[in-house]
């Protein structure tokens, strides 16, 4: 049975449970539709509520604007005092006060409630706090909190955390959603956007603990390293843990897509115990590995520089590994293009000065040739 934190959270009269359902990758009837299938989806759902499982994260967005409408559905059922429910508003749609009354209303009626235990604008980054600060929005969303429309009011972040921390002392909040999980804590500093929450005095709640599936995909070598402590727990159980054992987290939000990852995130925190120091040291290790096996192994130590054809080799190697870690595609074209622009790896003419300079012993205009057909075939 998964429960909740025994800590007492800063406004929070009632604890969710420790696990929490994330309601953006329900298994879907094909794969490029994002229909629900809602038979199975009902069936997970159903299975995380009869085992604790209490707090439901949707969002406007989520499955084209479907995930709404069949969390309402399926949550029908129970009484609602029974469960917690989340939604957001989606940010980049508010123009004015009017729009968010009326997306908030339509919320309401989608998800077939009164209420929302914990609303969360949605995605906040710097551009996209500015329609909160929009004439009447936000006092709009502080009258449904009085109302009770709104039990808890807090945001989810995507940016900075300068940019965290300028707006999480903007306004009022009850908690905050952040990405937490063992590659991020330093990869994008989580770690000091953790503790800009824990300073302001509210919960965290955590998203995408095991990074899109990332985490539970490893490279084999890590899932060695995993395996040989601990052969009988998955390797995604490992990530779930980690972000749960921070003492200023409410809870653990999982996106499940199926039924087996349902039963096994219910199992790992039915029997939830924090990562101990011994496998903490397990977790850096396997973290080590998959590093050096997605990434370019520069220090930036500089040794190569100054390259005679200008570019800027420890920054190019910056923007990639970055890439080989997020994935992300306009990221890097842009980071490629417009910052390094006439200093990246196109402009390398494989002369091989830098090699012999390198401590690393990283074949560098090899590598600069695959960045720079990374780059044309992204940009495709």
């Amino acid at each position: 049975m998964v429960i909740s934190k025994t800590s007492k959270f800063k406004g929070i009269d009632k604890n969710p449970s420790l696990l929490g359902f994330g309601c953006m990758r329900f298994p879907t009837i094909s794969n490029d539709k994002p229909d629900i299938d809602e038979e199975l989806s009902q069936k997970m759902i159903d299975y995380a509520y009869e085992n604790g499982v209490n707090y439901f994260d949707t969002a406007y967005p989520y499955h084209n604007g479907l995930s709404e409408l069949f969390i309402g559905k399926a949550l029908k059922k129970y009484p609602r005092e029974s469960f917690h429910l989340a939604s957001k508003m989606p940010s980049w749609l508010i123009k004015s006060k009017d729009d968010a009354i009326r997306i908030f209303n339509e919320q309401l009626q989608k998800c077939q409630v009164q209420y929302f235990d914990y609303y969360l604008c949605h995605a906040l980054g710097k551009e996209q706090f500015k329609p909160y600060l929009l004439p009447g929005v936000m006092d709009f969303l502080y009258q449904m909190k009085k109302e009770g429309k709104i039990r808890h009011l807090g945001f989810s972040f995507h940016d900075t955390p300068e940019v965290l921390d300028e707006i999480i002392h903007t306004f009022e909040w009850d908690f905050v959603q952040l990405q937490i999980n063992y590659l991020d804590w330093s990869f994008i500093n989580a770690k000091k956007m953790y503790e800009i929450v824990e300073d302001y005095g509210v919960p965290c709640i955590v998203m995408e603990p095991v990074r899109g599936g990332t985490l539970a995909n490893l490279c084999d070598e890590s899932q060695q390293i995993f395996k040989a402590y601990n052969k009988e727990v998955s390797i995604a159980s490992w990530a779930i843990r980690y972000v749960a054992s921070k003492p200023n987290v409410m809870l653990v939000l999982s996106g499940m897509s199926n039924m087996e990852q349902t039963i096994d995130n219910v199992k790992t925190m039915s029997s939830f115990k924090p990562i101990t120091k011994e496998e903490q040291k397990i977790i850096d290790q396997a973290l080590e590995v998959y590093m050096n096996s997605q990434t370019i192994p520069c220090t930036s130590c500089g040794y190569c520089m100054p390259c005679p054809h200008g570019v800027d080799i420890p920054g190019t190697f910056r923007v990639y590994n970055q890439y080989a870690i997020s994935k992300s595609k306009w990221q890097f074209k842009k980071e490629y293009e417009e910052n390094l622009k006439d200093k990246n790896a196109d402009f390398c003419i494989s002369c091989g000065d830098c090699v012999e300079l390198c401590p690393q012993k990283i074949e560098i205009p090899n590598r600069m040739s695959e960045i720079s057909q990374l780059f044309v075939s992204l940009k495709k």
